[in-house]
């Protein structure tokens, strides 16, 4: 989408709480599994507005209309005064430990139903999409095809592709095309991809995801993959996990290697780079994320429509002071989502096809 275009696009939408995290799924999502094989999650259909997942030939999850349904999440938005909400994926239907064939068939279904939704209430709804990460060249394709021909923010991706760390150079190409769309990219822990061991102690939620998505953001700063895609604007869910809190360890880290290292290239410093949502459930440990990465990087986010949503949104914005809060609640969202598709003025030349 044209640089002007997109800003008369953001221009229209409804002024007010813009919520950066919430999930979406098509009710009738193909089963891709049975045409690429692999173990891909299926939808099963149990009433006019309900349906359940299927993944690993178990039941994962219930779920209903408000996943689905532009009405239905409008009435919650509604009720809570929620003037934008940005859908993506349910991080299992991601897939990146699949057979990208069947991941790249999964994404591109999820991103056209996506696409179909923000078209009911454009002013109302933005998108991140899907893309089959385990194959660098066609998430680097449909990542193309979801900002230029979508109309989309950008995309959602797990912690880790498989064995390999977000951080890998083989998907230097996905975070340098990112970079050239000035792209977000949500970064989201996949449940399945979790430790085990977190799994069996049944803190798979409370430990597992905010540890995974710490060291897929250590990750990226030690590799550098920051500077090589500077225009990419990479957001960590549930308020960055543990990350936060650990900086300063990370910090002293590097200084026992080298005592003199500049401080502005402690991961404390190249941190405030990221961005995160706020679902913390805590105002303390909101204030430390805002803290770490800037009052301007942090967004409203809540995990709609799930149980583990914040419920009202932006709830932990109590007690906040009320410049911070307005910056929360969608100033920042708004600085998020401005010029993308547009290259950013210090990359001169170009990379990737539109």
């Amino acid at each position: 989408m044209p640089g002007s275009a997109w800003t008369e696009r953001l221009a229209g939408l409804r002024p007010g709480r813009f919520d950066v995290h919430t999930h979406a799924i098509d009710p009738d999502l193909p089963d891709v599994g049975s045409v690429y094989g692999g173990s891909f999650p299926s939808i099963e259909r149990t009433g006019t507005r309900t349906a359940r997942m299927i993944v690993d030939g178990r039941a994962y999850r219930e779920i209903d209309e408000r996943c689905w349904s532009p009405s239905a999440r409008l009435r919650d938005m509604d009720a809570e005064g929620v003037a934008v909400q940005v859908l993506s994926p349910i991080p299992v239907t991601l897939c990146h430990e699949q057979p990208a064939d069947g991941a790249a068939e999964l994404a591109r279904v999820q991103n056209d139903f996506l696409a179909g939704m923000v078209a009911e209430a454009p002013h109302r709804f933005l998108a991140l999409g899907a893309v089959p990460m385990q194959d660098p060249a066609r998430a680097v394709a449909e990542l193309t095809r979801c900002v230029h021909e979508l109309g989309f923010l950008g995309v959602e991706i797990g912690t880790r592709v498989g064995d390999l760390e977000l951080a890998n150079p083989v998907f230097l190409p996905f975070f340098e095309a990112a970079s050239q769309l000035s792209a977000v990219i949500l970064v989201h822990p996949v449940d399945r991809a979790l430790d085990a061991r977190l799994g069996r102690l049944g803190f798979g939620f409370g430990l597992g995801m905010p540890f995974e998505t710490s060291v897929a953001a250590a990750a990226l700063l030690a590799a550098r993959t920051l500077d090589a895609a500077p225009g990419a604007r990479i957001v960590l869910a549930h308020g960055a996990g543990s990350f936060p809190a650990i900086l300063p360890r990370l910090d002293r880290g590097q200084l026992l290697v080298d005592a003199d290292m500049d401080a502005s290239q402690l991961a404390s410093a190249r941190a405030r780079r990221l961005w995160c949502d706020s679902l913390t459930y805590d105002v303390a440990s909101l204030e430390l994320a805002v803290g770490r990465f800037g009052t301007g990087h942090v967004v409203l986010g809540t995990d709609y429509p799930f149980a583990a949503r914040e419920c009202p949104a932006g709830a932990v914005f109590d007690g906040l002071d009320t410049e911070l809060r307005s910056r929360l609640e969608g100033i920042n969202a708004q600085a998020l989502c401005a010029d993308v598709g547009a290259k950013p003025p210090h990359l001169q030349q170009e990379r990737f096809p539109a």
